[in-house]
C-alpha cells in the first residue's frame, strides 16, 4: 500500500519510510499527520538506537503533495491546520532524543529538504539533488525550516537556494554542508548499522551536548557537567575500555 508513511525496524535501526513513489514521495496531509506518531513509537522503543528517514523507490521526497493544495489552502482555517501539521512533523523529528539520519536519493525538494534538515545527519547518494522551492509558488520557508537551513549551510548559501530555487547536486550539497557524506546505498546502510551498535547513552548524550552548543549555550551548565561526568560511571564505559584493552569489538548494553 502506497501513499503512507510506515515504520520498519531492523536490529537497532528504526526506518521511517515515505511511501508514495509514483509522486516522488510527495507528502499528503495524512502523511504529515502520521509522521509524529511513528517518530514517537521509534523513540519509545528500547531496542532502537538510531532512526532513519528515507523514501521508497528512487527518490527521497518531492515536498508537499501539490495535488492537495486547492483543498488544503482553500481557507485561512484549513491553511492553519495544514501548516500546524507540517510544523508538528518537523518538530517531532528535530526534538527526538535519539540520533536520526536522513538517507537521500534522487529528488529532495521543498518540504523534503526541510524533513532532511530536521534530522541530525544527511547521507546522500550521488544521484541526490536538492531544491528549496517555496519562492516558485510565491511562498516562504517557515522560520524553523529557514533557521535549520541557515545553520546547515550559512546565510549566503541559504539565500542563494531560497531566492533562486535552483537545483543543487550532491557534490555541491556536500561542499556547502547541506549533507555530511555522499555514499553508495551499501555504504549508507553500513554507516547507519555501525551507529546502531555504538553506546546508546553516549549517542544521546552527544546529541544533547551538541544541541546545547548549537542552541547558544556558551558555558558548561550543571546539567551538562553531570551528563559528561555521569558517563564515567556507566556500564558502557567499562565495556568500552575493556574491549580496547582486549583488542576486541565492544558490545554495548546501556539503554
Amino acid at each position: 500500500m502506497t501513499g503512507q508513511v510506515r515504520l520498519e525496524r531492523a536490529g537497532g535501526v528504526a526506518r521511517i519510510v515515505l511511501d508514495q513513489p509514483a509522486r516522488r514521495n510527495a507528502m499528503t496531509g495524512a502523511m504529515w499527520r502520521t509522521l509524529p506518531g511513528l517518530v514517537e513509537a521509534a523513540a519509545g522503543d528500547e531496542g532502537v538506537a538510531v532512526g532513519g528517514l528515507e523514501g521508497a523507490g528512487g527518490h527521497f521526497c518531492g515536498g508537499a503533495d501539490i495535488a492537495e493544495f486547492a483543498e488544503t489552502y482553500a481557507t485561512a482555517e484549513s491553511t492553519a491546520r495544514a501548516n500546524a501539521a507540517i510544523a508538528a512533523a518537523m518538530e517531532a523529528l528535530a526534538s527526538v532524543a535519539k540520533p536520526t539520519v536522513a538517507v537521500l536519493r534522487g529528488a529532495c525538494v521543498g518540504g523534503g529538504v526541510a524533513l532532511a534538515l530536521a534530522c541530525d545527519l544527511r547521507l546522500a547518494r550521488g544521484d541526490a539533488r536538492f531544491a528549496v522551492t517555496p519562492a516558485k509558488l510565491g511562498l516562504l520557508y517557515s522560520f524553523s525550516d529557514t533557521a535549520r537551513l541557515v545553520r546547515a549551510v550559512g546565510a549566503g548559501p541559504a539565500k542563494d537556494m531560497l531566492f533562486s530555487a535552483r537545483v543543487v547536486e550532491a557534490e555541491e550539497a556536500l561542499r556547502i554542508g547541506l549533507v555530511q557524506r555522499v555514499m553508495s546505498n551499501e555504504e549508507m546502510a553500513a554507516y547507519v548499522g555501525a551507529l546502531s551498535e555504538a553506546s546508546r547513552p553516549a549517542l544521546r548524550g552527544i546529541k544533547q551536548m551538541v544541541g546545547a552548543v548549537e542552541g547558544g549555550v556558551m558555558r558548561e551548565t550543571e546539567e551538562l557537567r553531570g551528563l559528561f561526568e555521569g558517563a564515567f560511571a556507566g556500564e558502557d564505559f567499562r565495556e568500552g575500555y575493556a574491549a580496547f584493552l582486549g583488542k576486541r569489538g565492544a558490545v554495548f548494553r546501556g539503554k
